[in-house]
């Protein structure tokens, strides 16, 4: 895969890129630096209804916001040195819950480009990583720009080895980018009716390929909502493809605008129970697992 993603670096830029695509630049906001730059993380645990095998499934999600340096060559952190670096603002969307005997991880990690050099909801790079006692499956989009390379690699029959491309549209927008762009992270959401592929998660639980749909957002009054980490002021944000499922996301009106609720059609519910700005990757001595009652995990009430 490192040499497919090389080679294709190499091409031209006329054939790496869509033509004059029709979504404005994933360009930072004022201010953006300002909050995400001081070297922390955003911590938000939420209790979590997963619809899975027709029922809705009790657990927990994380979702990890942070900065970070990326290398164009492998799509991957920079530790230093590349001449090739560009900043991303990375999404690590961690969940956990039972099914019957046996519980599901899944990690989906979005990166999103912040020079500018792509447009919003369209993101660098997904990886998404799905593990259950029958088996784990891992799949990854690479993006360049009029295209993704998509890897998977996989358990189960008929899902095993695949390296394929998938072509995008001039306003094409990843359904896996739909948080950053209800938070207007980096920038506002795209105006009018747009190309939609629905998340990588939805594909893996339906096991149906991906196929570009259409939908348009909407903003709704703001509201007061009381989830288990309070009280908060929110503006609803929604995506309504014209078919498959979409969400709405209850959005802090203040800055920094965390999601303190989502929902989607299908019964999928989360509300924020803790939300923490930590370094959280130098904060694993013994002891440190006090962060978690900060973000309301582990709770025995909820999850069982």
């Amino acid at each position: 895969m490192v040499a497919l993603v090389l080679a294709l670096a190499g091409c031209g830029n006329s054939e790496a890129r869509a033509p004059e695509p029709s979504l404005p630049a994933s360009t930072p906001s004022a201010g953006f630096w300002d909050h995400w730059g001081d070297g922390r993380a955003e911590i938000d645990g939420y209790r979590l209804l997963q619809p899975r095998y027709g029922e809705l499934r009790r657990g927990e999600a994380v979702q990890i916001w942070v900065t970070e340096t990326f290398t164009a060559a492998h799509r991957v952190k920079s530790d230093g040195g590349h001449p090739d670096e560009f900043p991303v603002l990375k999404l690590n969307e961690v969940r956990h819950f039972q099914t019957g005997i046996y519980d599901y991880h899944v990690l989906t990690s979005t990166f999103v480009r912040l020079d500018g050099l792509e447009v919003v909801g369209r993101p660098t790079k997904v990886s998404q990583s799905v593990q259950e006692w029958c088996g784990h499956v891992y799949e990854e989009w690479v993006g360049f720009g009029s295209f993704y390379q998509r890897l998977r690699r996989s358990y189960f029959d008929g899902e095993n080895d695949l390296d394929a491309r998938l072509e995008v549209p001039a306003d094409g927008v990843l359904a896996d980018a739909g948080p950053f762009l209800a938070r207007g992270l980096p920038a506002g959401l795209p105006a009018g009716e747009v190309g939609w592929l629905p998340t990588i998660l939805d594909g893996r639980f339906a096991h149906q390929e991906p196929t570009w749909g259409r939908a348009s957002w909407t903003v709704g009054a703001e509201e007061e909502v009381t989830v288990p980490a309070g009280v908060f002021r929110v503006d609803p944000v929604t995506v309504t493809p014209a078919t498959g499922l979409g969400a709405t996301w209850w959005v802090e009106t203040a800055a920094p605008h965390r999601i303190v609720k989502w929902t989607r059609p299908n019964g999928e519910k989360a509300e924020l129970t803790g939300s923490i700005r930590v370094p959280y990757w130098s904060q694993h001595a013994e002891g440190d697992e006090a962060l978690r009652h900060q973000l309301g995990l582990g709770d025995p009430s909820w999850v069982e």
